[in-house]
């Protein structure tokens, strides 16, 4: 009697890197009720599994060593199911990060830095939001006597439309060399007899 894909006995070996790459390759079981998770095996040669335990016990960063971990149990037998289990992971995310090595080795374990932030405040806006600040509130209409970053920020909008929080305008106006003047206070002494009489003042309650 034939035996078909669907049989749970039957199973479909697969390269997922190329012919020859002496590293890897699948083992999928079919089940009559369900597809099951494949198997995974990878081969790794001493040099290889040397330099991901050595980068494992270097790095600092969580994902790496989620990422590394799984390749290194796979290649001791582990099963994906058994990997995400123990990582805290997808099922999907173990073959993904297997074949990322596979394709790309140990650089495609790493997570990618993210692209910074495009500054929120347009640089084409440096000149403007300088005269701002150096003509105070009042030279824009406003009703007060100095500028605060928030109240910069206010202004950009209702002006501009566009919004920003006070620690980006904050950045911005740094970049420019400029900040926003605070009110001063300035403290003045007592008048030195008055203080001498108020001394003596005291003495005299202290002795009584």
């Amino acid at each position: 009697m034939g035996r078909t894909a669907r049989d749970p006995t039957v199973f479909a070996a697969a390269l997922i890197h190329e012919i020859g790459d002496p590293v890897a390759f699948i083992e999928r079981g079919y089940s009559p009720l369900r597809q099951d998770a494949p198997m995974i095996r990878i081969q790794l040669p001493d040099r290889d599994r040397v330099a991901l335990e050595v980068e494992f016990r270097a790095t600092a960063a969580r994902k790496l060593r989620d990422r590394l971990q799984v390749v290194l149990m796979a290649a001791r037998g582990r099963r994906p199911g058994e990997i995400a289990a123990d990582l805290g992971v997808s099922t999907r995310t173990v073959p993904r990060w297997l074949n990322a090595y596979l394709d790309r080795g140990l650089d495609g374990l790493r997570p990618r830095k993210a692209k910074g932030a495009a500054p929120k405040v347009p640089a084409t806006l440096a000149g403007e939001v300088r005269r701002w600040v150096i003509g105070g509130p009042a030279a824009c209409g406003l009703d007060r006597a100095n500028w605060t970053y928030e109240e910069l920020a206010r202004h950009l909008y209702q002006t501009h439309g566009i919004e920003v929080s006070r620690s980006a305008m904050l950045r911005f106006c740094r970049k420019l060399g400029v900040r926003v003047y605070r009110p001063t206070y300035q403290f003045l002494r007592a008048d030195p007899t008055k203080q001498a009489k108020a001394r003596q003042e005291l003495a005299g309650l202290k002795k009584s």
